[in-house]
């Protein structure tokens, strides 16, 4: 748990799923606090899935470039992306959520995974009636820890089987993800679909559809995480020494994508980090 440090901060809790869902999910998590009215936050892409439910009200906010926002369904599919999003802190007063790994929301999906990305999707419209479910029961518990057990023994049983099915291209994209990650330099997506088996267009097909994002997107997504979660630190870390480190070019090569993801450079996110490191506080 990470304690609030005032009254508009949210108390975070997270859950890691037990086996067999920790094959597929990350964390689950519960936020909960009293955020300033109409304040807004830019939240950084991760290459992530996850599914958001709010607690607090029956609608969540899309926030428009302008400015204004629409009301959107209180639970939601927020498919992979590689651009930021903003949010109303409103939304944060009592929120839950499923950080599902890279591929991992295959199993929980009908269909290719990049139906859902860039973009959000009303829960129901995928899980149908067991989405209604989910948030009926979770309102009804108090606890965030019960919650998140909750969720955990709600995804146990409506979706072990398909966990454990055998899936070749699940299984070969966790390959190719295991070989990304081993390497802060950009890994040849050739190589990696010889491994498979497959053509490199076949393998990079397969790739966006089951984790959502082409595969070269997808690492340099991960590329910008790992410089914000250095950045996140507070550390005073040289600009060049930490473009390196994370397998940029050089340093102009670093602020450029690291513009090019967030909408800003380096120095105004480290003025601007929140509790999170994937999201900043817009002025």
């Amino acid at each position: 748990m990470i304690t609030s440090a005032d009254n508009h901060t949210p108390v975070y809790w997270e859950h890691t799923p037990v086996a067999p869902l920790c094959a597929c999910i990350e964390k689950l998590w519960c936020a909960q606090g009293t955020p300033a009215a109409h304040s807004r936050q830019r939240v950084l892409p991760t290459g992530n899935v996850q599914v958001i439910l709010n607690l607090a009200r029956d609608y969540l906010l899309d926030c428009m470039d302008d400015g204004s926002d629409q009301r959107v369904s209180s639970a939601l599919v927020v498919g992979a992306r590689a651009a930021y999003e903003v949010i109303d802190e409103t939304d944060l007063a009592d929120l839950v959520g499923v950080v599902f790994r890279p591929g991992g929301f295959a199993a929980f999906i009908r269909g290719p995974v990049d139906q859902c990305s860039h973009r959000n999707v009303a829960l129901e419209d995928l899980w149908g009636a067991n989405a209604r479910q989910l948030r009926d029961r979770l309102m009804e518990l108090s606890h965030p820890k019960t919650r998140l057990l909750f969720i955990e023994s709600f995804l146990l049983q409506r979706f072990t089987t398909s966990i454990a099915e055998p899936n070749r291209q699940r299984a070969a994209i966790g390959f190719a993800i295991d070989q990304f990650n081993r390497s802060a330099q950009q890994v040849g997506v050739r190589e990696i679909a010889q491994a498979t088996g497959w053509s490199e267009r076949r393998f990079s097909q397969v790739f966006r559809e089951v984790v959502g994002l082409p595969p070269k997107t997808w690492f340099r997504v991960q590329r910008f995480r790992r410089a914000v979660r250095r950045l996140h630190t507070g550390s005073e870390i040289r600009s060049a020494e930490l473009a390196l480190d994370c397998g940029y070019y050089d340093q102009s090569h670093f602020s450029n994508e690291f513009r090019a993801f967030s909408g800003m450079n380096p120095t105004s996110y480290a003025s601007r980090r929140t509790q999170w490191s994937n999201h900043v506080t817009i002025n």
